[in-house]
C-alpha cells in the first residue's frame, strides 16, 4: 500500500463524501497517494461538484485531481482512466446486483475485477478500520510459484492495511473435503488431508511470521468459509487474491471472489498476480 503513487475514487454524485472517498482519504493520509475522482457519466455535467470537492479536500491538505468520462461501459470507463492516469488502486463502493439481474447479466463490478490491472478495493460498510480485523484469505494447498507470489501480496497489503488502521491480522485457509472418488488413496482420507495441509501451513506459517491464533484452517469450500470467517471475526477488510484462468484470453479470474463479494459483511481488497496484470495492460492497450 506505501507503493501506491495515486488512487482512483469511483464517485457517486448524490455523494459528496461517500465510503469510497472515506476510504481512499484514508490510505492517501498514510501514504500521502495523490486523489484522482472519477465520475462515469456520459449525460450530465458534474463539473461544479467535482470541482467544489476537490477544493475542500485540497483545503484538508490532499493532493486531488478529478475528472467525468465515459467509454462505452462502467467497467471500461474506469479502466482506461486506470491506466491513463497511472494509478495503483481503484477503490468503488460495491452495491449488490438483484441475483435477478445478476442471472442475466455479469455485474459490473464483477468485470472491474477480472479486468482492472491493479489492485481494486470494493468498500461495502462504514465499519471503522482502526482498531478492527483484518482477514486474509490463502490457499496454502497451492505451493506453485504464481501461488506463492500472490501469497507473499496478500499477506503484505494485509499487514500493511493492519498496521495502517491499527488493527489485528487474521488469515483464513481452507483445505478441500475428501474426494471418495480420488484415485491416490492419500486424497481420500480426511486426517490425511488436513495431516498434509497443516504441514504446509506450519512452514508458511513461519515464513510470515504467524502466530496459531492468527492462523484459522479450516476444512471446506473457500466461497463459505472467508464470509463465515470474516463474519466471526468481525472483519473490517478482507483480502482476497485471484490467479488467472484458461479462457478470456485467460484473463478469467477465479470466481470466488466475485460469490464472495455480495456474501462479505467486510469491505474487500482484491489482488492478482504481476504476469496476470501485465496480460490486462496489453489487453487494455491493444483497445
Amino acid at each position: 500500500m506505501q507503493a501506491i503513487r495515486s488512487i482512483l475514487v469511483v464517485m457517486e454524485a448524490d455523494q459528496p463524501e461517500g465510503l469510497a472517498l472515506k476510504r481512499a482519504k484514508l490510505i492517501s493520509s498514510v501514504t500521502q497517494s495523490h486523489l484522482h475522482l472519477l465520475i462515469c457519466d456520459k449525460k450530465n455535467d458534474h463539473s461544479v461538484f467535482l470541482d467544489s470537492l476537490s477544493a475542500s479536500l485540497q483545503q484538508e491538505g490532499h493532493s486531488v485531481s478529478s475528472q467525468q468520462a465515459w467509454h462505452e461501459s462502467l467497467h471500461q470507463t474506469i479502466i482506461a482512466i486506470q491506466q491513463a492516469e497511472g494509478c495503483g488502486l481503484v477503490v468503488k463502493r460495491h452495491l449488490p446486483d438483484s441475483p435477478v439481474k445478476k442471472a442475466l447479466l455479469t455485474p459490473d463490478d464483477w468485470k472491474i475485477l477480472r479486468f482492472c490491472p491493479c489492485p481494486v478495493l470494493m468498500v461495502k460498510t462504514d465499519k471503522p478500520w482502526a482498531g478492527g480485523t483484518i482477514l486474509a484469505a490463502v490457499d496454502v494447498g497451492n505451493a506453485d510459484s504464481e501461488h506463492r507470489t500472490l501469497h507473499a501480496s496478500i499477506i503484505s497489503h494485509a499487514y500493511e492495511i493492519a498496521a495502517l488502521a491499527k488493527a489485528d491480522l487474521h488469515v483464513i485457509a481452507a483445505h478441500p473435503s475428501p474426494m471418495l472418488s480420488a484415485a491416490d488413496p492419500v486424497f481420500q482420507l480426511k486426517e490425511t488431508i488436513e495431516e498434509r495441509y497443516r504441514e504446509q501451513c506450519k512452514s508458511f506459517q513461519a515464513e510470515y511470521e504467524l502466530s496459531d491464533e492468527q492462523l484459522h484452517i479450516e476444512e471446506g469450500p473457500a466461497d463459505v468459509l472467508i464470509p463465515q470467517t470474516a463474519h466471526k471475526l468481525g472483519a473490517a477488510v478482507t483480502v482476497i487474491g485471484t490467479v488467472g484462468r484458461t479462457g478470456l484470453s485467460g484473463a478469467l479470474i477465479g470466481n470466488t471472489a466475485e460469490v464472495v463479494l455480495d456474501t462479505l459483511e467486510s469491505d474487500v481488497l482484491v489482488l492478482k498476480p504481476d504476469d496476470i496484470i501485465a496480460h490486462l495492460e496489453e489487453l487494455v492497450a491493444q483497445r
